[in-house]
């Protein structure tokens, strides 16, 4: 125990330095190529090996479970993206744009590419773990450690603030690579993304055990989860304040708007009043924001008010109500800096699980989550906090709890199909369920 504990203060000292390595699309560094993991002596074994301390058979399961492997790169060439290539005026095909291959494929600069590296792989070992060039060689050397790797540019994927910024980077997207609205205009499915969901949602080719938390810390997935959401809520935050991802011609970047108070009906009259908005007006999307106030009335009670000012002021900004929309973003902004700060070494007990999943399910049954993306959010928020206190045992029936929760989702597996009305009984449903 004692050497877990050392390690994991010593994995806390280098988080920060850790979250703000440069992403593996942006490091100076050779990448060389998926091939040379995929050796049956490397990370290319049919079956995991014993007495080894990683399971050897990651390239097996990237390549034959994984989406993001060919298949990633494989739905560029389908109609439906040769339709969105068209109607955006590319001059190349959608499996060579640019635009395209940053997020679906793994796409470093041609001169950083070696001679076995193919872009046609779909987002790669490398995509993720960081160009090899450095240190693919010595992180199976005698003695080597993960600190060693790390430094010689193996990306800190164990580092929640570093995986978050991975992920999000093509989940969501960043100053280098985004999903506009006018490429959804032109035909691209609607960003939907929450960070331990679809971690817990792709094949795992690493386990958890003693041996991983001596050489990279813990891994506590409602930490994941936390700072995700906090991230997401940052990135978004980004775009309204940079001015050239910020607009889009006369108009303001939609994106970062609730698509549906725009995208239903007109005959369907669904404005209901909530704090900082009015009719008319295009809502900022809060959803990420909505989860992290149960984040910090839980882990920082003292600073619920100062949060919820905040968020209170871009709405009101937003909606013309008063105040500079642009310093009202960038207050909240600088305010997410230090919920990240503290997040990354929060522990989260069965007490403070359950104090969040109330208080997401009382915040839904008040009427929040009247926008199906925070509908959306929430239930996928509440499968992970259900989870992780189901694996914890603290979830006395457990059936009855996913039977609840998957009540939940289908309320929300349509977002033009999404009712508030049967989401808040779902959630009513859930909320009993989970009381017993």
């Amino acid at each position: 125990m004692k050497h877990l504990l050392a390690a994991a203060a010593a994995v806390a000292a280098l988080s920060a330095q850790a979250a703000d390595v440069p992403l593996p699309y942006e490091a100076k560094a050779r990448h060389v190529g998926v091939v040379n993991c995929a050796s049956s002596l490397c990370h290319g074994s049919i079956t995991e090996w014993k007495g080894s301390n990683v399971l050897q058979n990651e390239y097996v399961t990237w390549s034959r479970v994984d989406k993001h492997a060919l298949r990633a790169n494989q739905v560029l060439l389908n109609d439906q993206s040769k339709r969105i290539a068209k109607n955006l005026g590319l001059k190349q095909p959608a499996h060579e744009a640019k635009i395209c291959v940053d997020c679906h494929g793994h796409n470093p600069p041609a001169d950083q590419r070696g001679e076995r590296f193919k872009a046609s792989d779909g987002v790669s070992c490398e995509a993720c773990h960081g160009p090899a060039e450095n240190w693919i060689k010595s992180h199976v050397a005698p003695g080597a450690t993960h600190q060693d790797n790390l430094k010689n540019g193996l990306y800190p994927t164990s580092d929640p603030v570093a995986l978050a910024k991975l992920c999000l980077s093509c989940h969501f997207g960043n100053k280098d690579k985004f999903v506009t609205h006018r490429i959804m205009g032109a035909g691209h499915p609607r960003i939907s993304f929450e960070l331990d969901t679809f971690t817990q949602t792709q094949p795992a080719h690493f386990v958890v055990d003693e041996d991983w938390m001596k050489r990279k810390g813990s891994w506590d997935g409602i930490r994941l989860w936390a700072i995700g959401q906090a991230l997401a809520a940052q990135e978004q935050l980004d775009v309204v304040l940079d001015p050239k991802r910020g607009r889009d011609g006369l108009f303001p970047e939609l994106v970062v708007f609730d698509c549906h108070a725009c995208h239903h009906p007109m005959s369907d009259t669904r404005w209901k009043p909530r704090v900082g908005t009015r009719p008319g007006t295009i809502r900022f999307n809060d959803a990420n924001l909505l989860m992290l106030r149960q984040i910090v009335r839980r882990t920082f009670p003292a600073e619920t008010g100062t949060f919820n000012d905040l968020v209170l002021s871009l709405h009101k900004a937003v909606a013309g109500e008063g105040g500079d929309a642009l310093e009202a973003a960038r207050k909240l902004r600088k305010g997410l800096d230090s919920v990240v700060d503290k997040l990354r070494t929060r522990a989260f007990d069965d007490a403070d699980l359950r104090a969040i999943l109330q208080g997401l399910i009382d915040d839904g049954l008040a009427g929040q989550y009247t926008d199906y993306a925070g509908a959306e959010q929430a239930s996928m928020a509440i499968g992970s906090v259900l989870n992780f206190l189901a694996k914890r045992g603290a979830v006395r029936d457990v059936k009855a709890a996913n039977a609840s929760l998957d009540r939940l989702f289908v309320t929300v597996k349509d977002d033009e199909k999404y009712r508030h009305e049967r989401f808040q009984q779902a959630l009513a449903g859930l909320k009993t369920t989970v009381a017993r």
